[in-house]
C-alpha cells in the first residue's frame, strides 16, 4: 500500500544555492539519485536559514543534563554562531568537504555543535555511540578513514563515570588508519590526559577559530556514515545523502508528526543511532522546531518521573523514544504515581520506535497519557519511517501491535521466500519496490558491492528491510521478527554474529552461538550456548564469567550479555547448520516445528529444558 508525495514540490520548502531540474536519475539501480543536478547545504537548512527568516531568537536547542544538573538553552542565531566557529576550528585543522569527521561523544551540546559544523563544511560525518568499546571504534576508524575525531573526556552515568579518552587513545593504537588531529572536550568530572602534537582542547580549538560559512555541496554529497551491525559482524557503514535528507525529514516533522514550526520536539534517543541523527539533530531544526538533547535515563535520575518532570519544564508538544523506556518507567512506577507531580498539558502525542511494542506497553501508555500513542516503524538504512500514523495527515485508528500503514512514499509488500506476493495477513518478508523515497541511504561506504547483495539481491526490484511480518486487509503493517541475526537491544541493533566470534576467541570454547530472546524490559537480550574444548577440565563458572566479560570488553555494555551456558553440543541440521531460530523459538516460549532434517533431537531436548527453565 502506498500514497504518493509530489517531492518536486517539496523541494521547493529548502533552501537551494541551485535549485534542482530533474527529480529522480534512476539510470543505474538500485543506485537512485534524488535531485541529482541541486546544490544545497544541510547546515544552512538547519540553521541559517531560519535565522534570516525570523527565528533567530527562538530557542534552538535545550540541553538538559540531570546527571550533571546543567541546563542550557540555545537560540538559533547562538547555535549558528557556535557551529560557525567549530566549523572554522575544524577547517584549520585541515577539515575540507569530503573529508570525514569521527564523533565520539556523550550527550552533550558539542555533539549536536559538531555535526552540524561537518554539514557547513561539507565533511562527512559519522557519529559511534559512545557506549562501544574500543577495537569496535577501531573498526569504524579503518573504514571511514577520519582525518579529525571529535570527542570528550568522559560520559556520564547515573552511577558512573566513564572515561572516553582512555577508549579513543586505544582505539587510535589499534587501528591502521591515525588522524591527524582530535578536539577533546574536557568535562570537570574527569580531565583527560591531552597528546601533544595530536590533541587538542575543545575550548582551546574555539578561542582561536574564525566564524566559517557554509560551503554549497551537490545534492548528493554525502551528509554522514552510521555504521550499523552486520549478520557477519561487520559494521555496515550507510551513507545519507544531503539534499534528500532535508526534504524527506522536513516533510516528516509535520506530516507524520505534526509539530509546527516553533514547538518543542523531544526525541529521547542518543546522538550515535539513527534516531539522534534524525530527530535530534537535523529534523526539528530544518522544521524550525527546539529540538532537545537530553543526558539522563527515563528512570535514576532521579526517578521514574524524569521524563514528566522534562515535557513539563520545557513543554513538550510531541515525544519520540523507546518502547524501552516506557517498560522501563512502569517497572518502577507502575501505577504511575509519579506523573501526577507534574502538568502534562503540553503533551499531544508520544511516538514509540526501536522495537515492536508490546500492546501492554502500548495500552499502559495511552492510559496514564491520555495522549495518542503511535507506534511507528523504520530502520537505520531508511532514516525516517516507513510505516506510521501520519498525525499531520490524517490520524487512523490505532490497531495494538502494527505501525499502522505505510508512509506515503513508500510502496511495502510481503513476499514469499521465492519472490511472490503472498496473500493478505500471510507473514513473508516485508520489502519496499524501488525507487525509495529521498532520504533513506544511497549506498554503504566503500561497500557498492555489499550494499547491491546484502539489499537488493534476493528480491530484484525490491529493498529488503530484513523484517517479517504480513500487512492485513485495512494495509495495516505488523512487523513480527527479524529475517536475520541480529537483535534488538533496547532499541539497539546488535549482531549476534559479532558476539559469537568473540566467545569463539576463548580457548576453552569449542563452539558456540548466541541468539536474541524475548525480555520484557529491552525488548530482547542476548543469550549465548558454548560447548567446551574436548579434555578441558577448568571450572565452568570460570569459564563463563571470562566470556561474558570478553563480550562486555569487545562489543561494550550495550550487548547486555549476561546469560551464557555450557552444553554438550549444538543442535543441527546434518548439513551443520546450527538451530537458532528453533531455539530462539523454544526460548520465547513459541510454537515451532522440529526440522525434518536435525541430526541429534535428544540435544535439542536437553537445550530445550535449559533455556526453558534458565
Amino acid at each position: 500500500m502506498t500514497a504518493n508525495v509530489d517531492w518536486m514540490q517539496e523541494a521547493q520548502n529548502i533552501h537551494w544555492y541551485e535549485p534542482p531540474t530533474c527529480l529522480l536519475d534512476d539510470s543505474r539501480p538500485p543506485f537512485y539519485r534524488w535531485y541529482p543536478d541541486g546544490t544545497t547545504n544541510a547546515c544552512y537548512n538547519a540553521l541559517d536559514f531560519h535565522v534570516a527568516n525570523g527565528r533567530a531568537d527562538q530557542a534552538a536547542l535545550i540541553v538538559d543534563s540531570p546527571v550533571t544538573n546543567y541546563q542550557r538553552t540555545y537560540s538559533y542565531a547562538q547555535l549558528l554562531d557556535a557551529v560557525a566557529h567549530c566549523a572554522g576550528a575544524m577547517a584549520a585543522n585541515g577539515v575540507g568537504m569530503g573529508d570525514r569527521v569521527l564523533i565520539y561523544m556523550p550527550m552533550i551540546a558539542e555533539a549536536v555543535i559538531g555535526m552540524l559544523a561537518c554539514a557547513r563544511l561539507g565533511a562527512v560525518h559519522s557519529v559511534v555511540f559512545g557506549g562501544f568499546a574500543s577495537n569496535e571504534l577501531a573498526v569504524r576508524i579503518d573504514d571511514a578513514e577520519p582525518s579529525l575525531i571529535l570527542s570528550a573526556s568522559c560520559g556520564i552515568e547515573p552511577s558512573r563515570v566513564i572515561a572516553y579518552k582512555p577508549l579513543l587513545d586505544e582505539a587510535i593504537d589499534l587501528a591502521h588508519h591515525k588522524p591527524d588531529c582530535c578536539i577533546i572536550v574536557q568535562r570537570p568530572d574527569v580531565v583527560a590526559e591531552m597528546l601533544p602534537g595530536r590533541d587538542i582542547a575543545w575550548i582551546d580549538a574555539m578561542a582561536d577559530s574564525t566564524a566559517h560559512d557554509c560551503v554549497p555541496v551537490p545534492a548528493n554529497h554525502p551528509l554522514y556514515i552510521l555504521y550499523t551491525s552486520g549478520t557477519t559482524g561487520q559494521p555496515k557503514g550507510v551513507v545519507r545523502d544531503t539534499a534528500g535528507g532535508i526534504v524527506a525529514l522536513k516533510w516528516s516533522m509535520q506530516s507524520i508528526y505534526n509539530v509546527a514550526p516553533g514547538e518543542v520536539f523531544w526525541a529521547a534517543s542518543d546522538v550515535g543511532w539513527v534516531v539522534g541523527h534524525s530527530y535530534i539533530v537535523y529534523g526539528p531544526l530544518f522544521s524550525g522546531n527546539t529540538t532537545l538533547l537530553y543526558e539522563g535515563k527515563p528512570v535514576g535520575t532521579p526517578d521514574a518521573g524524569a521524563y514528566w518532570r522534562v515535557i513539563e519544564q520545557h513543554k513538550v508538544s510531541v515525544l519520540f523514544t523507546a518502547p524501552t523506556a516506557f517498560r522501563a518507567i512502569r517497572k518502577e512506577d507502575p501505577e504511575a504515581s509519579l506523573m501526577g507531580s507534574y502538568d502534562l498539558e503540553s503533551l499531544r502525542a508520544l511516538f514509540l520506535a526501536g522495537e515492536r511494542c508490546d500492546p501492554d506497553t502500548l495500552h499502559w501508555a495511552e492510559r496514564e497519557l491520555a495522549v495518542p500513542v503511535i507506534d511507528h516503524w523504520w530502520q537505520t538504512e531508511t532514516g525516517w519511517p516507513i510505516c506510521a500514523n501520519c498525525l499531520g495527515i490524517e490520524a487512523l485508528p490505532v490497531v495494538p501491535g502494527s505501525p499502522a500503514r505505510a508512509v506515503p512514499g513508500y510502496d511495502v509488500t510481503v513476499l514469499d521466500e521465492h519472490g511472490e506476493p503472498v496473500e493478505t495477513g500471510t507473514i513473508g518478508a516485508l520489502v519496499i519496490k524501488l525507487p525509495l523515497p529521498p532520504g533513506t541511504f544511497t549506498t554503504l561506504w566503500n561497500a557498492e558491492e555489499r550494499y547491491e547483495q546484502a539489499y537488493f539481491s534476493r528480491f530484484p526490484g525490491y529493498y529488503e528491510t530484513g523484517d517479517a511480518g504480513y500487512i492485513d486487509e485495512s494495509g495495516y503493517v505488523f512487523v513480527m521478527a527479524r529475517t536475520d541475526d541480529v537483535i534488538n537491544v533496547a532499541g539497539h541493533r546488535l549482531s549476534t554474529g559479532a558476539m559469537e566470534e568473540v566467545l569463539a576467541a576463548h580457548p576453552d570454547v569449542a563452539e558456540c552461538a548466541v541468539i536474541g530472546v524475548q525480555d520484557a524490559l529491552k525488548g530482547q537480550l542476548p543469550l549465548g550456548l558454548i560447548v567446551l574444548s574436548d579434555g578441558v577440565a577448568r571450572n565452568e563458572l570460570d569459564i563463563l564469567a571470562e566470556v561474558i566479560a570478553s563480550v562486555r570488553t569487545s562489543i561494550g555494555p550495550v550487548a547486555a550479555f549476561k546469560q551464557c551456558y555450557v552444553v554438550k553440543r549444538l543442535p543441527k541440521t546434518r548439513s551443520g547448520k546450527i538451530l537458532r531460530a528453533t531455539m530462539r523459538s523454544i526460548a520465547d516460549g513459541q510454537a515451532f516445528k522440529v526440522p525434518a532434517t536435525i541430526d541429534d533431537p535428544v540435544i535439542l531436548d536437553e537445550i530445550a529444558a535449559l533455556i526453558t527453565n534458565r
